[in-house]
This record gives structure tokens, sequence and C-alpha cells, in this order.
């Protein structure tokens, strides 16, 4: 039996701060038994009301930036897509025909991120597939079992308050962006740190001045 604390890896290949993160994890020991959820950033996007990085022109830049500088920081291996950001529901379908299985997800971040391969083309995504033992790719992740299963996954994700990617959830707790690896440390090591009075405060703030669409 396990004596690992498990964990859910809410992710969409799309996200270079899902890469790194899953690059962490799966080099450092966190005494986490990680499940990967492969979900569609768009969707949490669009049901949140909110936008992509890559959408705001100067962001874009410096979020590519900021990338790099961490890989490199972190001595891990990024080179970028020529077209970034691209559709990645394919990619995701990809991962959902192969249960999500670890070495798929290692194998389809490596493509993107480490490689570079361009998954938005079909042959390349069958190259792929191929390599990870599913044969008739382009079927397969049209089925309508693989669709209903992104999808579920994605609303699931939703219903339990993720909103982007990567997203770590331990318990009831979860755990944005490659930037908290340190504050997962911490919650693994005293959890009670986060069950302060203070803590629990800054859930029940008020909400001061709400942003508004000019007339």
């Amino acid at each position: 039996m396990s004596t690992k604390t498990p964990a859910n890896f809410y992710f969409d290949p799309v996200s270079p701060f899902a890469f790194l993160m899953w690059k962490r994890l799966r080099e450092d020991d966190l005494g986490l038994e990680i499940r990967p959820i492969p979900v569609l950033l768009g969707a949490l996007l669009n049901h949140w009301g909110l936008i992509g990085p890559a959408e705001v022109p100067p962001k874009r830049a410096q979020t590519y930036r900021m990338c790099q500088w961490l890989a490199d920081r972190n001595g891990i291996a990024l080179h970028f897509p020529d077209t970034h950001p691209f559709r990645s529901v394919e990619a995701l379908r990809l991962l959902i025909a192969l249960d999500a299985r670890t070495d798929a997800v290692d194998a389809v971040f490596e493509a993107v991120f480490a490689k570079g391969r361009d998954l938005t083309d079909g042959a390349e995504l069958e190259r792929l597939g191929g390599e990870l033992g599913l044969s008739n790719v382009h079927d397969r992740i049209a089925s309508a079992d693989v669709k209903e299963a992104l999808r579920a996954n994605t609303e699931a994700a939703i219903a339990r308050g993720v909103f982007g990617v990567p997203t770590l959830a331990i318990g009831e707790d979860l755990f944005w962006g490659f930037d908290t690896l340190d504050m997962v440390r911490d919650y693994l090591a005293d959890p009670k740190m986060f069950q302060t009075a203070e803590m629990q405060r800054l859930g029940t703030l008020d909400y001061g001045v709400p942003r508004r669409a000019e007339s």
C-alpha cells in the first residue's frame, strides 16, 4: 500500500508552466502520488470569464521570458514550439486515449516544450501516438468516449474550483501555478500553517470595488 499523499495534477499541454511544474513533480520526491488529469484550459478560462496571458500582447512576451528564465534556473531544457499558443484539444484527447499514463504525459510535454514538435499536425500526432503504442490515432481521438472523458474532466475541475493550469489538488486545497511548489512543500510539512485564523479569514474578505466596463 502506498504511503504517499494523493494529489490531482490538472493540466493542459499548451501551458509551459504546466510543463515546468510537471518536470519538478517528476524529479522531486514530495511524497505525493500524482494523478495527471488533462483538462481544456480554454474551457476553464471561458467558464470563469478569464483570458490567458498569451492573449495580452505585452504580457505574452513577458510570460515566455519568465518561463525560459524559470527553466534555465531550474535546469530544465525548454524549447518553445514555433507557434504558441496552439490548439491543444487533439493532444489532450490523445492523452485521454492513453489513460493519461505518466509516460504519455512525459512524452507529450517533451514533444511540445523540449523538442518543439507541432502537435497540431495530424501526421505528427499520429507518429507520437504510435510511439506510445496507440494505433489509429485519428479515429481514436475522434471517438465519442474520448471527447466525453475530456469534457467530464474539465467540468469536474471547474466544479472543484480549478480556474487555470497547472493546478495541484491535495485534499480540499488547490495550488495554482509552478511558483506554488514551495507552498506545497510547506503545506505537506505542516498543514496547520494553512489553518490559522488569518488564513481562514482570507476567504471571507469583502469584495471592494468591482471592475466595470465603461458604458
